[in-house]
């Protein structure tokens, strides 16, 4: 059964996930800084917000809010990226918290790779659990995405049922969902091991249409068994091997109508080939390949995942969507932050074959 979009709503796509504050010493590695940058980020929401600031959609987010000042810098900047909020409020105590999650991470820089580190101790977010939001009042004009991801399934007991019962109520009133497996390993680790990973995101991705994750993703996070690997020198940038993976995927949740994931072959921190691939209904979209000179790789996948949707939410063809993800992504590490600073006219231009020539 191919994808079906609602052709109108109030909001286009409604995130749920959890909102955080990176600290960015730039190439300075944490132990020897002195100074921070601050990005308002999170998975999910990233995803709203860049649909908001550069393809100019109407979007929303369902999420923790803290009552402190961390929480008033993180608001200003949802507010500044024209992103409707659905905020959980919790009050801070003055010492303990609860908190919203600190994200460390340095950019690297040549053969240094970059670190990223956390504190989600008393995140406000892992306290979310259904009946936290009134979906009702969420999609009352309607909504036609709903997007979440394996970061915020990691958080708690509780983040995963809350997740299940938004995909449901998002369903109910004819939005298609979205999940980004975004397995990380440091999360899952403090959050019960792999086995918990592969039994909660397996129920969560049996609710899914469209499924954005690479062979890491599906192999750790849902436990399928993907094609060997011939060669540790063999290309990241392989599509056959991708391609397999998703094969494998679908006979399992026969539910998923689209797969999407970025490639990447990481030369150097700040020199990377870059592709695209795209599953959708049984056909298979591949990307140019172009080379990268990295500024802030954070939030690539985020920004591949925008353009795409955005080229779906837009009647756009399978191949264009993928281009529109592709360009936006390339062109999202070439910013500071987690978040866009593109414009529409620069992702088209880049997706139908442009260059980095001075623009007159």
């Amino acid at each position: 059964m191919p994808l079906s979009i609602r052709p109108d709503a109030a909001l286009d796509l409604v995130s749920l996930g959890a909102l955080v504050h990176r600290l960015d010493p730039g190439v300075v590695p944490f132990r020897k800084a002195r100074a921070f940058e601050v990005h308002v980020s999170g998975g999910e929401y990233n995803v709203a917000a860049n649909l908001s600031d550069c393809f100019g959609l109407r979007t929303g987010v369902a999420t923790a809010m803290v009552n402190y000042p961390i929480g008033e810098l993180i608001q200003a900047q949802v507010r500044a990226m024209g992103v409707t909020p659905f905020y959980k409020h919790f009050e801070h105590d003055g010492v303990r918290g609860p908190n919203l999650a600190t994200v460390y991470s340095d950019r690297g820089h040549g053969v240094r790779a970059p670190v990223v580190f956390y504190n989600r101790s008393n995140e406000a977010a892992a306290r979310l659990q259904p009946g936290d939001f009134d979906w009702a009042k969420v999609f009352a004009g309607g909504a036609r995405w709903f997007h979440s991801g394996g970061i915020f399934a990691a958080l708690s007991e509780t983040t995963p049922e809350l997740i299940i019962e938004g995909m449901k109520a998002a369903k109910a009133q004819g939005a298609v969902v979205s999940f980004d497996l975004n397995y990380r390993a440091k999360l899952w680790k403090a959050a019960g091991g792999d086995g918990r990973a592969v039994e909660t995101l397996r129920r969560i991705v049996s609710h899914v249409d469209c499924l954005i994750g690479n062979e890491e993703d599906m192999q750790k996070g849902l436990g399928v068994k993907g094609p060997e690997v011939t060669s540790k020198s063999e290309s990241k940038l392989n599509t056959d091997v991708f391609f397999g993976m998703i094969e494998n995927t679908v006979k399992e949740f026969p539910n998923i109508k689209l797969v999407a994931t970025t490639l990447r072959e990481v030369h150097s921190t700040n020199r990377h080939e870059w592709a695209a691939v795209l599953w959708l209904d049984g056909q298979r979209h591949v990307s140019p390949t172009c080379e990268l000179d990295v500024i802030d790789r954070i939030g690539g996948g985020d920004g591949f995942a925008a353009g795409c949707i955005y080229g779906l939410l837009t009647g756009r063809t399978p191949d264009e969507s993928l281009r529109l993800g592709w360009a936006h992504g390339a062109l999202l590490t070439t910013f500071h932050g987690d978040v866009t600073m593109a414009r529409l006219e620069e992702v088209e231009a880049f997706a139908k074959g442009g260059s980095a020539r001075v623009q007159r």
